[in-house]
């Protein structure tokens, strides 16, 4: 599992990447259910899918969430922009905390299982430095808790020290491979 967050233009670039050991279509299918975000997003978040399910994924769908940052009650609503089962769809956000947030899910084969890709180009509010105290510190621990749970659904890597992220964390490295 890796995480790498950069500046990119006016924003930033997040990519996190974690193998699966189970078939693609399988990956798939359960990122293509939005009711299991929540099973994936850490409790402190409050998160929680507002659309009445079952909701089905397709190019065009708008999907409305609840969220707590911080202790401050957010919206969010995503539009699904690109969805090409069982390889890639795209999430933009259409209302939310963000300037720009596109949320890339990509799918590859690999002799493990399945390589679980995201990649997300965002822009917040407050410029770089509430970025470095708090939206990429935010970000790293989200997406670490989502590769611990997507482990635990599917298996596969040893949990990582919470001892080593939290010195990785504290040091603004990129969390490493394990």
């Amino acid at each position: 599992m890796s995480i790498e967050i950069r500046r990119e233009g006016r924003g930033y670039r997040l990519e996190s990447e974690i193998i699966l050991p189970r078939p693609i279509e399988e990956v798939f299918d359960f990122f293509a259910d939005a009711q299991n975000l929540e099973s994936i997003t850490p409790p402190l978040l409050h998160f929680e899918v507002l659309t009445r399910g079952p909701i089905e994924l397709r190019q065009g769908r708008l999907i409305d969430y609840r969220l707590r940052l911080h202790g401050m009650p957010l919206r969010w609503q995503s539009e699904i922009s690109a969805w090409e089962p069982p390889y890639r769809f795209v999430d933009e956000q259409r209302r939310g905390p963000y300037r720009r947030w596109v949320h890339e899910h990509r799918f590859e084969r690999c002799a493990e299982g399945t390589r679980a890709i995201d990649r997300v180009r965002y822009e917040v509010p407050g410029g770089d430095l509430v970025h470095k105290l708090f939206v990429e510190p935010d970000l790293r621990r989200i997406f670490v808790y989502r590769a611990e749970r997507l482990r635990e659904r599917f298996g596969g890597g040893s949990t990582p020290d919470p001892r080593r992220f939290l010195t990785e964390l504290s040091l603004g490295r990129s969390y490493p491979a394990i």
